[in-house]
């Protein structure tokens, strides 16, 4: 076991699912001069910006942009479409989703949870039946998370259009795709999302700063309603300024360096190949806690994430105290359990700028800290990964 109190030597394994490690192209391209904001070498940047992102979301709209981070998107979505006191359909199945239905809360919106079990998917036909209960067309809006950071689990978004439609209900639909967009499969428009959330931190590949919000026509036309306060988050003069390659306010001006450059590498990679990259990295991080026979916090297979792996932890041992050994001996960094499952899982990120070789290193930290924190597990998860993808 290396000795924890002593420098480590290498570099460190941000195995989180976000943020996650930023390029070395785009920290270089980050790395520069700040330029005027009202210049046309800005506007330039920005305008070469847009058309690459909306390739991103899948959207034929522009995309707004803010400084901020995904709370600030979720904010923005919400307070462009809703009045206080609009009510919202919403899933109690992680932590972020509570997030979510939190900060609806705050700005004075009624929410309405359908009750998830965290392991699972979200129940799309209990959405549908409420919705079809729903006459009056009291619920204004559905909000649901694309991809559960906090648990591992996907929800299946068209399936949860199909049951809106099903119901025939006018309600908007919210979707947060912030551990998702950039790195699984994603279509704002074919998908009939009415409001994409995302930021700047995980399948983007650069730091936490800038909130986006991918908006419908239908959403754009709710706006022109909603009676909610809002001053930065105002779509209004975001998308007005944005046809010139502007923003009402001073912007994230090197976080734009970046996602220009971020940008580049997902397209030259080609976005079929970006998420094949995922997916098969997901299953080798799959393949090796079964092979550790530990048990994956997401209960179906059919759901289970292509960006991060919740773990459980056996009876009676700490998440925290082994990701503390991962990170002292290691220098390898996982996510924790959050909310009610503090302590009770650890999460592996595997998302943005990631290949097999680094997640291996990774893996290997797993399987050696495991044994250091005395974790029940069997050995060959590594190997079970590598097998894997040995296979092509």
């Amino acid at each position: 076991m290396p000795n924890a109190n002593k420098a480590q030597a290498g570099r460190h394994f941000l195995q989180i699912p976000g943020p996650t490690n930023v390029p070395d192209r785009v920290l270089r391209a980050m790395d520069r001069a700040m330029m005027d904001h009202r210049s046309a070498d800005f506007g330039a940047l920005t305008l070469r910006i847009m058309p690459r992102l909306q390739q991103i979301f899948d959207c034929a709209a522009t995309v707004a942009m803010f400084p901020g981070s995904g709370h600030g998107a979720w904010e923005a979505a919400m307070s462009n479409t809703l009045n206080r006191g609009d009510k919202v359909l919403a899933f109690d199945n992680g932590q972020f989703a509570v997030s979510w239905n939190n900060v609806a809360r705050s700005l004075g919106v009624e929410v309405e949870l359908i009750p998830s079990d965290w392991r699972q998917p979200v129940d799309a036909a209990a959405a549908a039946a409420r919705l079809a209960a729903d006459a009056n067309h009291d619920i204004k809006a559905v909000m649901v998370v694309h991809n559960e950071t906090s648990t591992g689990v996907r929800n299946d978004i068209p399936v949860i259009r199909a049951a809106i439609d099903a119901a025939n209900h006018p309600a908007l639909f919210l979707v947060d795709a912030v551990s998702s967009l950039a790195s699984m499969e994603y279509h704002h428009d074919k998908w009939g999302v009415d409001v994409t959330v995302c930021g700047s931190q995980k399948g983007l590949m650069l730091p936490p700063g800038i909130g986006f919000n991918a908006i419908s026509d239908k959403a754009l036309a709710a706006s022109e309603k909603a009676d909610m306060g809002r001053f930065q988050y105002d779509w209004k003069p975001v998308l007005t300024m944005s046809k010139g390659g502007y923003f009402p306010y001073t912007p994230p001006i090197a976080l734009l360096y970046g996602l220009d450059e971020a940008l580049d590498i997902l397209l030259d990679e080609g976005l079929t190949n970006v998420y094949v990259r995922h997916t098969r990295l997901a299953e080798a991080t799959r393949r090796a806690v079964r092979g550790w026979g530990l048990e994956l916090y997401c209960a179906d297979d059919a759901a289970t994430s292509d960006t991060v792996t919740g773990i459980l932890m056996p009876d009676g041992h700490s998440g925290d105290a082994f990701r503390r050994a991962a990170l002292d001996n290691y220098n390898l960094s996982l996510g924790s359990g959050l909310g009610p499952l503090a302590d009770k899982i650890f999460r592996i990120g595997h998302l943005g700028d990631l290949n097999e070789l680094m997640l291996m290193g990774s893996l290997c930290g797993v399987e050696m800290a495991l044994g250091d924190a005395g974790v029940p597990h069997q050995k060959g998860g590594v190997g079970a990964a590598l097998a894997f993808l040995g296979e092509g």
